[in-house]
């Protein structure tokens, strides 16, 4: 078995060092089962040192143009040669628990994809209400977080990857194609694990306020969706703040 792990990154030259320490340690959840893993990160057009200290913490590099999440995430597989792959955001710190419980569904062969639960670091209480409200919907839905998706690597392409028209939200989008498959094989909708969380920086947090997360919200529920098609319409992955 071959894992291998992608992770998009655009201008994360003050984390990227410390996201791959740490998702470096964690695969030795992979390397006692005797499994080869590969981590690979899709630098996204970045104009700071994000590829070179990458390359520089023992990461596969390869490079994507356009700057879009879904883009990243894709090119990033498409260089990938493992059998699953696991996309991690560059913020988020993976554990060496959470990619053994990973193991654990991918040895019990009865799911195509899954995803986990989140904790926040650093970031203010109003935060909370979003993160119990997104966990029960993941739960419920089967959706994955974008910050963290495991999916068997046929799975993955079988469904077309992530879409390149969607600037947010490609996470739910691929969530649902690969439900449908596990349906038509099957299988088990995808597994929310819940045992350790995934640690993901709470930056956009204090980056954003309240206001403006609820009104990217109120803007892509008032276009039915159509503003997730645009980049200008999706501030808050796309402006730039760091």
């Amino acid at each position: 078995m071959r894992i291998s792990i992608v992770l998009p990154a655009y201008n994360e030259e003050k984390l990227i060092g410390a996201t791959l320490q740490v998702a470096h340690s964690a695969r030795e959840a992979f390397t006692s089962l005797g499994w080869e893993s590969e981590v690979i990160v899709c630098d996204n057009n970045s104009t700071d040192r994000t590829g070179e200290l990458a390359r520089a913490a023992g990461a596969k590099v390869v490079f994507e143009p356009v700057n879009q999440i879904a883009r990243a995430r894709n090119s990033g597989a498409a260089a990938a040669t493992g059998d699953w792959l696991i996309f991690v955001d560059a913020d988020s710190h993976v554990n060496r628990e959470l990619l053994a419980d990973v193991a654990e569904v991918i040895r019990d062969g009865r799911h195509l994809a899954g995803g986990c639960t989140l904790r926040l670091d650093h970031a203010p209480r109003w935060t909370l209400l979003f993160v119990h409200g997104w966990t029960t919907i993941s739960r419920c839905a089967h959706w994955a977080a974008g910050s963290f998706i495991f999916v068997e690597a046929t799975a993955f392409r079988t469904v077309g990857g992530f879409n390149q028209e969607l600037y947010a939200t490609e996470e739910i989008d691929l969530s649902q194609r690969l439900n449908r498959l596990a349906r038509q094989r099957k299988l088990k909708p995808m597994r929310i694990l819940t045992r350790h969380p995934l640690l993901t920086s709470g930056r956009k947090a204090h980056l954003y306020t309240p206001w403006e997360h609820v009104r990217f919200m109120l803007k892509t529920a008032l276009s039915l969706g159509r503003a997730l098609n645009r980049r200008d319409a999706c501030p808050i992955w796309y402006d730039g703040r760091r």
